[in-house]
C-alpha cells in the first residue's frame, strides 16, 4: 500500500508541520497529530495491526488514539457488558434507585422534569418508557425556553404534583437549582439526575446523582444525562430484581433504550471513548432496527435512509429535536420520542422538520452581523468573543456562538436582550478552556444572574449594566485563548498516495467509528495531486465533483460540499490545474450493490 509517513526530524516544529503547509487556502496550518512522527508509535501501530489483522496504517491510527495492544480489541468491538460500570459508584445512586424501585412497587405516579435539548428529551424519554413499562403512571414536563427558562421552576413542579406525582425526577438539570427544589420540601420526593457542574450547595432533596458533583468519585463525569438515566434504570431494575419483583412481573427491556442514549451522547458532544463509545456503538444498532416509532418517522423525514451513524445523529436527527425547544413547542421532541402511533409520529416529525427550517432562517438573520462584530472583537485583541443583540432570538444564540467559535477559534458567548433589558445567552468553548467553571465563577462574583454548564458549553443571564465587566472577567479568566491561532489547525493523521486510497483501506478505517468528540474521523492528506476533471452536481449545483490524479498515476473520485461559498472551489475548478495538497476523509460508499471509494475534501493548499 502506498502510504507516506511524516519524517522524524530533530526540530519539533518542523517535524510537526504536515506537508509544509503553514497556511492553506482557508488560512489553516496543517499539523501532524501529536505522535504521528514517533518511531515508538509506529512500532506499536504495526504490532496492533498484526494482532488485529488490519493494514499497518490503521494500526497506527489506533495507536495515535491512545490504544494499546491490550485494549485495541475492545475499541474495535466495544461491548457494553465489558464497559458497563456498577451504577452504585455514583454518589446518591443507591438512594435514588431505592426510591424509584419503591415507586414501582407501590404503583405511584411519577413526574419527570427534563431540559429542552436533545439530552433532556432523551433522558426524559428513557425514564418515562422505563416506568410505564413497569406499570407506573408518568407525567412529563419540558420547560418553555422563552417563558420558563432553563431548569426547574416551582409552578411546573407543583403542576406535576397536582397530577398525582409523589416522586419528581429532574433530568439534565437541577444541580444548580437548590433555591427552587428546596421549596418543594414536603410536597413530593425529589431526585436529580444531572451532569452539569455547580460549585453551589446542592439541593436539600432525597438524592442528587451527578458525576460532576464535587464529592462524586465515580469517574463518570464524561457521560450525558441520558446515559445517567439509563444507569438509574439499571440500578432500579437491580433493586426490583433483588426484592423478587420480577418473579411476578415482566422485566423491562432496558437494551431498547440505548438508541436514545446514543443519540443524546452524540448530540451533547460527549467524548466517544470507553463507556460512551460502547453506548453509541450498541445504541446505533438498536436505532437501525427503527423500532421506536417516533425516531423512525424522524429518520424518514430527515432523509436517513441507510443505517444511522453518529453523523446522522448529530446533523440530521438532533437539530430537528432541538428545534422545538429553541423556537417552538419545547415538548414536541419528547412527545415524538414517546409516540407509538405512526400517523401521529409522522405529523410531529414533519412539524419538527418545518420548525428546524424556520430555525435555520432565524439563525441566518443573526449570523452575518454577529460574524462582523466577532471579527472586530478578535481584531481588538479580546481573547473571548462576547456579543449581544436586541432582536436576536434566545433559541438560536447557542448555535450562533458555536459558529463563531468554529470560525475564529475563540470561546464565544452570544446573548439576546430581553424586554427588561437583561441579557440571556449561551456560550461555546474550545478544547482545553473550561467555560462552565468560568461561568459559575462569574455568577458567584455577582456578575451573572444565572449561569452554569460544562467545559465546552454554558448558559447565562446578566443585567445589561454588567456587560463590560463580564467581558473583562471572561478575557481575564480565559486569557489563554489569545495565544490560539485565528483558524483551527488541521491535525493530519497520515498522508496517502492516490493509488493507496483504496476501498479496502477506507473500509478498514471505518472500523474506528463511531466518530465524534474524542474520536475524530481520521483526516488524511493527499500530496501533489492534480485535478483531472471537475463538475457541479446536486439540485443547486452546490457540490463539486472531482477526479483526482496522483503522481503515481492513481485516480480517485472526490467531493466538495457547499461549494457555492467555499473558498476552496475557485482553485479546485482552476482550469490551469495547479498541483495541490488535499486534506479530507476517505470513505467507502455503496450504491446499487457496488462499493466505491470517495475522498471528501476539507481543505487544500498549493503544492
Amino acid at each position: 500500500m502506498n502510504v507516506m509517513t511524516p519524517l522524524n526530524g530533530t526540530d519539533q516544529t518542523e517535524a510537526r508541520a504536515a506537508l509544509g503547509v503553514d497556511a492553506s487556502l482557508t488560512g489553516r496550518r496543517w499539523m501532524w497529530r501529536p505522535g504521528a512522527d514517533s518511531p515508538d508509535l509506529m512500532r506499536l501501530g504495526a504490532a496492533i495491526a498484526q494482532r488485529a489483522g488490519l493494514p499497518e496504517i490503521v494500526g497506527r491510527l489506533l495507536a495515535l488514539r491512545g490504544l494499546s495492544l491490550d485494549n485495541a480489541a475492545d475499541f474495535l468491538d466495544p461491548k457494553l457488558r465489558a464497559m458497563m460500570p456498577n451504577p452504585s459508584i455514583l454518589h446518591d445512586m443507591d438512594v435514588a434507585a431505592a426510591r424509584m424501585a419503591k415507586a414501582v412497587q407501590q404503583a405511584e405516579t411519577i413526574g419527570i422534569f427534563g431540559d429542552y435539548d436533545v439530552d433532556g428529551a432523551c433522558a426524559s424519554g428513557i425514564l418515562a418508557s422505563f416506568f410505564e413499562e413497569l406499570g407506573c403512571a408518568v407525567h412529563t414536563h419540558i420547560p418553555d425556553r422563552m417563558t420558563e427558562g432553563y431548569g426547574p421552576n416551582v409552578p411546573a413542579l407543583e403542576g406535576l404534583v397536582a397530577q398525582g406525582a409523589a416522586l419528581l425526577v429532574c433530568v439534565d438539570c437541577g444541580t444548580a437549582a437548590a433555591d427552587i427544589l428546596n421549596q418543594m420540601a414536603g410536597k413530593a420526593d425529589l431526585v436529580v439526575l444531572d451532569h452539569h457542574k455547580s460549585e453551589d450547595a446542592l439541593p436539600a432533596i432525597l438524592a442528587t446523582v451527578n458525576p460532576n458533583r464535587p464529592d462524586c468519585s465515580s469517574g463518570l463525569g464524561h457521560i450525558c444525562a441520558a446515559a445517567l438515566a439509563f444507569l438509574a434504570a439499571v440500578a432500579t431494575a437491580r433493586d426490583l430484581r433483588t426484592a423478587g419483583w420480577f418473579e411476578n412481573h415482566p422485566a423491562p427491556d432496558l437494551m431498547r433504550q440505548l438508541d436514545l442514549v446514543a443519540l443524546a451522547t452524540v448530540c451533547d458532544v460527549m467524548p466517544l471513548q470507553g463507556l460512551n463509545r460502547a453506548f453509541v456503538a450498541q445504541g446505533l444498532k438498536i436505532m437501525a432496527r427503527r423500532q421506536r416509532t417516533g425516531l423512525a418517522a424522524l429518520m424518514e423525514i430527515a432523509g436517513v435512509t441507510k443505517a444511522p451513524d453518529a453523523f446522522s445523529c448529530g446533523f440530521a436527527l438532533g437539530p430537528r429535536i432541538n428545534a422545538g425547544g429553541r423556537i417552538a413547542e419545547a415538548a414536541l421532541g419528547l412527545r415524538l420520542l414517546r409516540s407509538e402511533d405512526a400517523h401521529e409520529a409522522k405529523i410531529m416529525a414533519e412539524r419538527l422538520d418545518a420548525v428546524n427550517r424556520r430555525r435555520q432562517g432565524v439563525e441566518a438573520d443573526i449570523l452575518d452581523l454577529a460574524m462582523q462584530q466577532a471579527a472586530a472583537q478578535r481584531d481588538a485583541g479580546h481573547p473571548v468573543i462576547f456579543l449581544a443583540g436586541k432582536d436576536w432570538h434566545p433559541g438560536v444564540v447557542g448555535i450562533v456562538a458555536g459558529r463563531i467559535k468554529e470560525q475564529f477559534n475563540r470561546p464565544a458567548l452570544v446573548g439576546a436582550t430581553q424586554d427588561d433589558g437583561s441579557i440571556k445567552g449561551s456560550g461555546r468553548s474550545v478544547p482545553g478552556l473550561d467555560l462552565g467553571t468560568v461561568i459559575i465563577a462569574a455568577r458567584q462574583a455577582g456578575l451573572l444572574t444565572t449561569g452554569g454548564g460544562h467545559a465546552m458549553a454554558a448558559g447565562f443571564s446578566l443585567p445589561a449594566d454588567n456587560i463590560d465587566a463580564f467581558h473583562t472577567f471572561l478575557d481575564e479568566r480565559l486569557a489563554g485563548a489569545a495565544e490560539l491561532p485565528d483558524a483551527v489547525d488541521l491535525e493530519i493523521d497520515a498522508a496517502l498516495s492516490v493509488a493507496g486510497a483504496t476501498v479496502e483501506l477506507a473500509q478498514n478505517m471505518a472500523s474506528l467509528a463511531p466518530f465524534g468528540a474524542g474520536n475524530a474521523e481520521p483526516l488524511v492528506a493527499l500530496s501533489h495531486v492534480q485535478i483531472v476533471k471537475s463538475d457541479r452536481i446536486g439540485r443547486d449545483g452546490n457540490t463539486l465533483r472531482l477526479l483526482l490524479k496522483g503522481s503515481d498515476g492513481g485516480r480517485l473520485k472526490a467531493l466538495l460540499f457547499r461549494a457555492g461559498d467555499n473558498p476552496l472551489a475557485p482553485t479546485l475548478e482552476d482550469t490551469t490545474r495547479p498541483p495541490l495538497h488535499l486534506a479530507g476523509y476517505l470513505r467507502a460508499e455503496s450504491w446499487n450493490g457496488r462499493t466505491d471509494v470517495t475522498f471528501f475534501i476539507q481543505d487544500a493548499a498549493r503544492a
